[in-house]
């Protein structure tokens, strides 16, 4: 079974390729080869894998449940665990931007540290590459039951924010099911 879902993103946000932009940005968001954001699959894994423990802690799951869902070797049965695409621009969108107008999907902020007297601390100026607000894609496949479905869907309602800065205002999100399948 699969699940496809969007994420709009509410504000903007930052998924960090883990490189610098070098004079200009201490930190870059996430591209394909066609300069266009994405989130990687295991980045909306994690989200959702946390959405289901803190749906635990109040008894809205149980641990087996997300144990058999992420594919815990004790729960997994010939590989069948869920399997997250990464979350991207529509096939529509991708083909209507062309790589020169890519970079009108980013801009940077930056941010310093106020020390004790109130003046920016020396050396702590940093700058982040943020994407503006856009709409992602995904699927979530090799589900193997409605009541996972169920639960994938719930887990997705819980997440609220995607990203670095998220206590900062960057990142808000929601998340929709698309569509279901079998």
């Amino acid at each position: 079974m699969e699940l496809t879902y969007k994420i709009t993103f509410l504000s903007d946000w930052h998924c960090g390729s883990g490189l610098s932009g070098g004079a200009e940005a201490d930190a870059t968001v996430i591209k394909d080869d066609r300069n266009l954001p994405y989130i990687a699959g295991k980045t909306i894994k994690g989200l959702l894998k946390e959405a289901l423990e803190d749906m635990a802690e109040v008894n809205q799951c149980t641990k087996d449940d997300i144990n058999v869902i992420f594919g815990i070797e004790a729960y997994d049965n010939n590989d069948k665990k869920a399997f997250f695409s990464n979350a991207t621009l529509s096939k529509e969108e991708r083909e209507d931007i062309v790589s020169e107008l890519s970079n009108f999907l980013y801009r940077n902020i930056a941010s310093t540290q106020i020390g004790q007297n109130g003046t920016a601390k020396e050396n702590s100026l940093r700058v982040m590459e943020v994407c503006i607000p856009i709409t992602l894609e995904g699927t979530i496949s090799g589900i193997r039951d409605e009541d996972q479905i169920e639960l994938l869907e719930k887990a997705l309602k819980w997440v609220r924010h995607v990203g670095v800065n998220r206590n900062r205002g960057l990142g808000r999100c929601k998340f929709e099911i698309t569509s279901k399948s079998n």
